[in-house]
């Protein structure tokens, strides 16, 4: 320190810490003369003294004049050392760096001022401080002094001149300071940060491409910034590495893809663009390096799929069909179970778009590695089941396919048929609105016959009767009235005289019991007419209800359609189908006669040719047993329903025991009955004298009908030979 006053005269000191600034100025011109003096004489321990003395009595004093002064005093000091000055920076540029944090505005621009002068002259060396000017460069770029800020940019392009030119820069030690910054809210800061990222990737020597991974995520993170042109600068800054990416012959897609993969689902639209033209280019390029993140990258791409921007739907449909086209193998990381669970989670989202490409991926993932997807099979059975409720027809038809793929194996056919069935069942709405599309859809992809023959197994053995019968007479409508079901309905029309005809006729004749107008409508369809006109004759008071007569207006239409032409034509012979006639007969008498169903069935009957009966062969015909089965039992067994005169050979091999289905019939509607008949009883809120009454009303209604005795009774049916009339 004395060293130091013994050569910086006392009136060049007063001056350095005046208040005016050129007083403070020319002080400072005195001390570079000095130190130039003192260099050229090699006098390097006096140099160090004046130093010392700049920093401890000015840079470091209370009063903002002095450190002012001392900040001046320091940079001339440089200046006077020119080439010498490199073996004094250890003195000279930390005090200046402590100086950016003062809280005097005037100080710190003196600070940017100094700090600017002595890298003009150190230029290289001044690289070792390097980090530490970064740090304060990085916070005088949100200074609150608007000249601070001036001079700071002044600083950082002259720091950014030497980093370029300088072949000491570190950029691993750099790396880690940057990445602690990207994530600052400040729009100051982040035009810094994107000026230095963009510079230092413009210098061929330094790899920035390689460190991008600690840094990208922060970039897009500013293409969201309420300030256009950082979201500008933070967009050329992507736009310049996508470029080197695609040329360069070593990326780590790994790391980025996962940084882009939650870009992705940014509520920015801008930023989720971006982020999906990255995602793209990457499955273009990556390869298998994004096998690990396959699953990932699918789960940002399908919701993406479904975005109300145009442009992000394009291309994320782009980026799905080459993830598609991606040969992937289980043994080689692809992750078959990730990507299931990826495309169950997305049968969820509320855009019908992304459902269906997640079915999409589960129809391809089941073609090309079927035997790992249904090791998986429990984890997203459910989920499939739950979706064949979906609002869209377009999602459930692809729901259906999915769980054809899967039922391809018997087991699982059997399991979807029992799940299927399960639904409906918990599910009323879903039969109604969905029932006939599910039901055709299924026959036609796992083959109609195997479907109904499955269903009617299952329903067969239905605790639940009240379903069971809604479910029969939903399949029974499906069947007669949909053009996938043409080829068994055709079988069906063969029973009497095809085997495979007759055992598909038998196998839905036990389900099809459920419901009587069912099991009438199979019977027509079948022509086993006698029979279907026994099961109306032996029908009930209790089975003629709402329920009923709305499902014999529905077959009463149902008879007009093309589906049973045939029986309509085969009215044209009366004579030969006389237990047809009997059949529809027996139907219009069940219809109350002013509704429209009756009417359009007695036209249709009043337009049966009379000429063509033959009264002798009617008789003969039908007054064998009246309602009983003798008729239906030949000498050897055989089956004579009508037009079968002729036809014998051919029937004979078709044994059908129709006495035996009646009962069958007959039994279960006894079921039905006693369950509807409990059900009546619990839903009743009358005591049990009130039921009483209701027991003895009934027993008085049916003294009333019968008559005192020695009355007559009511009118009985029609004798089966009163058919001579029609």
């Amino acid at each position: 320190m004395a060293d130091a006053l013994s050569v910086i005269p006392p009136a060049v000191l007063r001056n350095l810490s005046d208040k005016l600034y050129e007083k403070r100025k020319n002080a400072a011109l005195e001390v570079e003369g000095i130190v130039k003096q003192l260099a050229t004489a090699g006098d390097h321990d006096k140099i160090t003294s004046v130093i010392t003395l700049l920093v401890k009595d000015f840079t470091m004093s209370p009063q903002a004049n002095h450190r002012k002064g001392g900040l001046i005093g320091l940079a001339a000091a440089t200046v006077g050392l020119t080439a010498d000055a490199s073996q004094h920076l250890d003195q000279i540029v930390p005090p200046v760096l402590e100086s950016f944090a003062d809280q005097d505005s005037r100080v710190r621009y003196y600070a940017c001022e100094a700090l600017y002068n002595i890298a003009k002259v150190v230029r290289g060396d001044f690289i070792v401080f390097f980090n530490q000017i970064f740090d304060a460069l990085c916070k005088l770029s949100a200074d609150s002094d608007a000249n601070v800020q001036s001079a700071a940019h002044l600083l950082d392009r002259l720091v950014k001149d030497i980093v370029t030119e300088s072949d000491q820069f570190s950029i691993e030690e750099f790396i880690p300071l940057l990445r602690e910054r990207m994530n600052v809210l400040n729009p100051y800061v982040r035009q810094f940060l994107v000026g230095w990222i963009t510079v230092l990737d413009s210098v061929p020597e330094i790899d920035m491409l390689g460190f991008l991974p600690d840094f990208l995520d922060g970039l897009f993170n500013m293409l969201s910034d309420s300030s256009h042109e950082i979201r500008q600068q933070a967009d050329s800054a992507l736009s310049e590495f996508l470029h080197e990416i695609k040329n360069s012959p070593s990326v780590d897609y790994g790391r980025m893809a996962e940084i882009l993969v939650q870009r992705a689902g940014s509520t920015d639209e801008f930023t989720r663009l971006t982020a999906v033209t990255w995602i793209n280019e990457f499955v273009k390029l990556g390869g298998d390096q994004l096998l690990p993140y396959y699953a990932a990258i699918l789960g940002a791409i399908l919701p993406c799929i479904s975005d109300k921007e145009e442009k992000i739907r394009v291309v994320a449909r782009e980026t799905n069909e080459e993830l598609k086209q991606i040969k992937t193998d289980p043994s080689g990381g692809f992750d078959v179970g990730a990507i299931l669970s990826v495309a169950r989670s997305q049968l969820a989202s509320t855009c019908e778009g992304t459902r269906i490409e997640a079915l999409q991926w589960m129809l391809t993932l089941l073609k090309r590695h079927r035997s790992e997807v249904l090791a998986f099979l429990n984890d997203i059975f459910e989920t499939l089941l739950k979706a064949l409720s979906d609002h869209s027809d377009e999602v459930v038809l692809l729901v259906l396919e999915v769980h054809a793929c899967i039922a391809q194996d018997e087991s699982n056919f059997r399991q979807l048929v029992v799940f299927l069935v399960h639904n409906f069942r918990v599910d009323t709405t879903l039969l109604e609105k969905r029932g006939a599309l599910i039901i055709r859809r299924l026959c036609v992809l796992l083959e109609a016959e195997k479907v109904y023959r499955e269903l009617s197994k299952i329903l067969e053995g239905q605790a639940d009767l009240d379903f069971a019968s809604i479910m029969v007479q939903a399949l029974n409508l499906i069947l007669l009235t949909s053009s996938e079901l043409s080829k068994i309905r055709n079988l069906l029309k063969q029973s009497l005289v095809n085997p495979a005809g007759k055992d598909l006729y038998l196998s839905l004749y036990a389900s099809w019991c459920h419901s009587p107008i069912a099991i009438i409508s199979l019977c027509l369809l079948a022509q086993a007419y006698q029979h279907a006109s026994s099961i109306i004759q032996s029908l009930v008071e209790e089975d003629v209800n709402i329920k009923f007569l709305v499902q014999l207006d529905k077959l009463v239409h149902l008879l007009e359609t093309p589906a049973f032409a045939y029986l309509r034509l085969q009215l044209l012979e009366p004579g030969r189908y006389v237990w047809l006639l009997k059949a529809l007969y027996g139907l219009l008498m069940l219809l109350p006669q002013q509704s429209k169903a009756f009417k359009i069935l007695r036209t249709r009957l009043k337009t049966v040719p009379s000429y063509s009966f033959n009264d002798e062969q009617f008789i003969k015909r039908t007054s064998s047993s009246g309602n009983s089965y003798s008729q239906y039992h030949g000498s050897r067994g055989g089956i004579y329903e009508d037009g079968d005169i002729e036809e014998k050979p051919q029937t004979l091999q078709n044994e059908l025991n129709f006495s035996s289905m009646l009962k069958q019939f007959q039994q279960m509607q006894l079921q039905h009955r006693s369950v509807s008949m409990k059900q009546s009883i619990n839903q009743s809120s009358s005591s049990s004298s009130t039921i009483q009454d209701d027991v003895h009303q009934r027993e008085d209604e049916r003294i009333n009908v019968t008559g005192p005795a020695g009355a007559p009774e009511i009118s009985r049916p029609p004798s089966r030979t009163s058919f001579r009339g029609f």
